[in-house]
């Protein structure tokens, strides 16, 4: 059976520059080792808050990679430099804005400065993107609340089937009348 292909996309001028770790990506790929029973294979890059690249880094993994899932970390906020979901709305043929509220309101039960994001969800083809924050606890606060839907948008959008290991955490599909 092939392996699922998941892209993860650290969105940093910093990290990109190699001037600080790449603490997100790492914490992505750590998340979904645990939550995922498949053999699955990352498709890792770190690049620049660069709208036109993030565009086309996103592009690449849905299209020529053929990612099924690209979680991108980064780009999120306020600043001037944050254009994550500007690359991403660029790309996709369907917003999801209800994983950007549902991250949103989970993550301001930790920190008032919630409201401040971004988030969002988007799907390209086959492709499911989530664009999360680039703070690691919020990464996976974000992620434990979005991921049960997941893996039945991709079913929804013509990707392989994700399993869940659930003891971790619980894919939530429909039951079938």
């Amino acid at each position: 059976m092939n392996r699922v292909k998941i892209g993860i996309i650290n969105v940093s001028d910093r990290a990109s520059a190699g001037i600080y770790e790449d603490i997100p990506g790492k914490a992505i790929v750590s998340t979904l080792n645990e939550y995922l029973v498949n053999q699955w294979e990352p498709v890792y890059r770190v690049i620049p808050d660069e709208q036109d690249l993030i565009s086309q880094t996103l592009i690449e993994l849905a299209d020529q990679e053929g990612c099924c899932l690209v979680v991108t970390s980064g780009g999120t906020g306020p600043a001037p430099r944050d254009v994550t979901p500007e690359a991403t709305e660029a790309i996709c043929q369907k917003m999801m804005p209800g994983f950007g509220e549902l991250m949103r309101k989970v993550s301001l039960e930790y920190v008032p400065t919630a409201i401040l994001s971004r988030q969002t969800a988007g799907i390209r083809g086959q492709c499911l993107i989530v664009n999360l924050p680039g703070k690691p606890s919020a990464i996976r606060q974000c992620l434990d609340a979005v991921f049960p839907a997941i893996p039945y948008c991709i079913d929804l959008i013509g990707g392989p089937y994700l399993e869940t290991n659930e003891a971790v955490i619980k894919a939530f599909r429909p039951k079938q009348s």
